[in-house]
């Protein structure tokens, strides 16, 4: 049943957007283009990028300073053209999204508005599986308080964080999880964990990397404090692209939320006044510090343009109907999955145990024997993306395929 030929069939089917991307060229095996499974790392380059950066960047070699005021998209109120499209993607509302900076950045700034330790309410739950760099941004936040990190910062297994709430959420003042598991690819209970910390007197912020993008969400309505996510991943635009940040309505304009501040965190209509002191708006804007840099945030407008278009109801369901298909493939190998199955538990992710061999090593073959990227975490996880927006049943065949000729090698 599961030939190539059907997977072709189903790619007549049930096409996704394919045309809309640059595929690389396969650098090994029988066909053109690269399997590519690596959305969940690095997302392709849309094709219209390049016109539309070359576009802002054709303002200012014809209008100098001018840009910011008289170029087709002016460079004053660039990241507003940003802003109405995030906020759809995450289910927030413009006034509670805005687009700067990068993800690491972002948690920072807003952990000096939502880490507040005080008397024994000190702690930041976090998961035990959470991507480095949210570790080393909780760590050295409790460090910045003065307090000893090993000893603040609460590691746990996302099956316990409800448990942890309901018993010892009187020392937390942070839950900060990720949205979906990076390495084993789990979708979080964003809603229930929102709520839980709520009831515990927490305040709750999600770091959505893995998430925006990649499953529906409703920040507006499952009420978290704040949060922030990258665009290079699931959003595709571009290695180190600027991130977004959520803060909900009720924070905004509380005089009694702390904030960094610069240029950018002041009302538009003020900017040139050149006053000494700041007069931040009542929305997410007032987090920005620096104006914004126009040709990184060229590559994220073009892209929530493809999303907005699209729509995530639609990419769901197909993520839904790709990834239950290369599951279904894998089933038939001496493949351990440690993602969930239940689909309602994941994104575009099925993450694979390598057993006896090294996960870096099994990319290599992949990706040099049969041109197909993944994105590997050692010591033993391969991670796989069927991204609903360009990748293909055939892609998800060619995986299998590649992986039953050489799984036996390296188990």
């Amino acid at each position: 049943m599961f030939t190539e030929a059907d997977a072709l069939e189903r790619d007549l089917a049930d096409p996704g957007h394919r045309d809309l991307f640059h595929v690389p060229p396969a650098e090994g095996g029988r066909y053109a283009e690269t399997a590519y499974l690596a959305g969940n790392s690095l997302g392709l380059q849309p094709r219209a990028t390049r016109g539309d950066l070359l576009d802002d960047l054709d303002a200012w070699a014809r209008l100098g300073v001018e840009g910011h005021l008289d170029a087709a998209r002016p460079w004053l109120p660039y990241h507003e053209f940003l802003t109405g499209t995030a906020a759809r993607l995450v289910g927030a509302l413009p006034r509670e999204t805005v687009v700067m900076n990068s993800l690491t950045v972002n948690l920072h700034l807003l952990m000096v508005s939502f880490y507040r330790p005080t008397g024994t309410r000190t702690k930041i739950v976090i998961e035990d599986s959470a991507f480095p760099s949210d570790s080393y941004a909780v760590r050295s936040q409790a460090r910045f308080h003065g307090l000893d990190p090993d000893a603040t910062v609460v590691r746990l297994d996302p099956a316990d964080v409800l448990s942890y709430l309901a018993h010892e959420g009187h020392e937390v003042a942070l839950v900060l999880l990720g949205g979906v598991n990076y390495l084993t690819g789990e979708l979080m209970d964003i809603p229930a964990i929102t709520r839980a910390g709520h009831e515990a007197g927490a305040l709750v912020g999600w770091d959505l990397a893995h998430a925006a993008g990649n499953v529906p969400l409703e920040l507006h309505e499952w009420g978290p404090d704040f949060a922030a996510w990258c665009s290079y991943k699931y959003l595709n635009a571009g290695p180190g692209a600027l991130g977004g940040v959520f803060v909900h309505e009720r924070h905004l304009g509380d005089p009694a939320v702390q904030r960094f501040e610069g240029w950018w965190s002041t009302e538009p209509a003020t900017r040139f006044e050149m006053t000494p002191v700041s007069r931040p708006p009542a929305t997410a804007d007032a987090w920005q510090i620096s104006n914004p840099p126009i040709y990184a945030m060229g590559p994220v407008r073009t892209s929530l343009e493809i999303f907005d278009r699209v729509g995530m109801a639609a990419l769901r369901a197909r993520s839904i109907r790709l990834t239950g298909y290369l599951e279904t493939l894998l089933d038939e190998l001496p493949i351990t999955v440690v993602t969930p199955r239940d689909p309602d538990r994941r994104g575009s992710q099925l993450s694979l145990r390598v057993s006896g061999g090294s996960a870096h090593e099994l990319a290599r073959r992949l990706r040099f024997e049969f041109g197909v990227i993944t994105d590997a975490r050692e010591p033993d996880i391969v991670r796989a993306a069927p991204v609903p927006l360009y990748c293909t049943y055939h892609d998800c065949w060619r995986l299998a395929d590649a992986l039953a000729h050489v799984v036996e090698e390296v188990r």
